[in-house]
């Protein structure tokens, strides 16, 4: 008897720890798992980046569904007779079909609903993704040029042609500031669809370079002493339409009231958001002063050091400043996931456009210089200076508390305190080892 090839399915779901994870099936079974998917366990969601459970308020109890969501299937398929790879993002229901507390995407997808039927809103967004490439050619003196996409043509060709044979509209590519690091953005689109983008293209990216011999890696630091690798995330409002309605002319930074208040939201209660958007021990050797990253909890003119930075638009008569006007939130990688990241920065938000707040202060110069009476004056926070410092913040913040929930509120903070716990002790350049290799 011949043995032939059976084709495999995966439904996946991004986690806590940043991490795709799921469960696979014969691909002839696909249209009857639509409904139920696989079985899933509470207590994989305490898996942490490093591959452990340290703790679960779950124990071995409990059952759940990890069901298919409507986002397009991932494809990877070279023509070449190699494997090919075919999986879908999933949301984790209940045996009754219930989202589950701790699904991040049906929590992103729940955010957004709230948005739009209390504001009449919606949020245009993409995520630009910077990497790390081992095994591509290390030189000095090689930051944003020509010469460091050489030798890795092959890889760049395939990687961008994956990302659109699956539908992800790449934007821009590039060699970024860092050695072997490289940058990679996508057209905006609809949030939920964004984040959805924003899992695929990392695993894509890490599925083609796997294939070339590299190991692309995501980490917010890869080698202490070399620059980090952050995951700005882009966003503007729009009406139920679809209508830009972030810029405004006459106002304040050219921010509309809704975008002011919105603005307003997350910088009120930015201390928390950290530990949700830049969760990882190593986020805050990135989030340092002078090092292009976030490092105050402001909103900049143009200001690549700011938290929220008001981004620039082309000044041309023929182009309507509306649709390209846009915030940039900074103080966020890869070590959270997508749906976990934009779904707490629109509940901050949305919770600014309840309470009308007006727009902040708008910084055109370094905070530093400000001083910290006048940082004070302005409401101009500093950002924790560690993962502990965070999760200490996330725990006093009970508006943040409450958006989350009190299941997903409780699984987090003992998810992350473990991974704390975990790497107590061990040295830093085995600290970014882990991570690397995680990420």
């Amino acid at each position: 008897m011949v043995i032939e090839p059976e084709k495999l399915v995966y439904i996946c779901c991004s986690d806590i720890a940043g991490q795709v994870r799921g469960k696979g099936f014969p691909a002839r079974d696909l249209e009857k798992r639509r409904r139920f998917g696989v079985g899933w366990t509470p207590t994989n969601v305490m898996i942490n980046c490093l591959g452990r459970i340290p703790k679960t308020p779950f124990g071995p109890h409990g059952d759940l569904f990890l069901v298919p969501s409507d986002s397009p299937e991932v494809v990877l398929d070279f023509g070449d007779g190699t494997p090919v790879e075919h999986w879908l993002l999933g949301e984790i229901r209940t045996l009754e079909g219930e989202d589950w507390d701790c699904c991040l995407r049906s929590f992103l997808r729940r955010s957004l609903a709230r948005l739009e039927e209390e504001m009449g809103l919606k949020i245009l967004a993409s995520f630009e993704h910077e990497f790390h490439l081992e095994g591509a050619e290390e030189r000095s003196g090689d930051a944003y040029a020509l010469s460091s996409l050489r030798g890795i043509e092959a890889f760049s060709a395939e990687f961008i042609g994956a990302l659109r044979a699956n539908g992800l509209a790449p934007e821009t590519y590039l060699p970024e500031y860092g050695t072997r690091q490289y940058e990679v953005t996508l057209d905006p689109a609809p949030a939920l669809e964004a984040a959805d983008r924003a899992v695929k293209l990392r695993e894509i990216c890490r599925a083609v370079a796997r294939r070339h011999g590299f190991r692309a890696s995501f980490s917010p630091l890869v080698t202490r002493g070399v620059a980090g690798n952050g995951v700005h995330i882009h966003f503007s409002l729009q009406d139920r339409e679809g209508r830009p309605v972030t810029w405004d002319p006459e106002r304040p930074g050219e921010l509309s009231e809704a975008a002011g208040s919105f603005a307003a939201g997350i910088l009120r209660h930015v201390r928390a958001l950290c530990a949700l958007t830049a969760p990882s021990v190593i986020s805050y050797d990135r989030l340092k002063p002078h090092s292009w990253s976030a490092f105050w909890g402001n909103l900049g003119l143009r200001d690549r050091e700011a938290l929220l930075r008001i981004c620039p638009y082309p000044h041309a008569e023929d182009i309507d400043p509306a649709p390209c006007f846009n915030l940039e939130y900074r103080a966020s990688d890869a070590a959270a996931s997508p749906f976990l990241q934009l779904g707490v920065l629109v509940c901050a938000g949305l919770q600014g456009l309840r309470e009308k707040l007006p727009t902040p202060a708008i910084t055109e110069v370094d905070p530093e210089e400000l001083g910290p009476e006048k940082r004070r004056e302005l409401g101009i926070p500093d950002l924790p200076r560690s993962l502990g410092e965070a999760l200490d913040a996330l725990e006093q913040d009970t508006m943040v508390l409450g958006w989350l929930g009190p299941t997903l509120a409780q699984v987090y903070l003992q998810h992350k305190r473990g991974e704390l716990g975990m790497l107590e002790g061990k040295d830093e350049a085995e600290v970014c080892r882990l991570y690397a290799e995680a990420y």
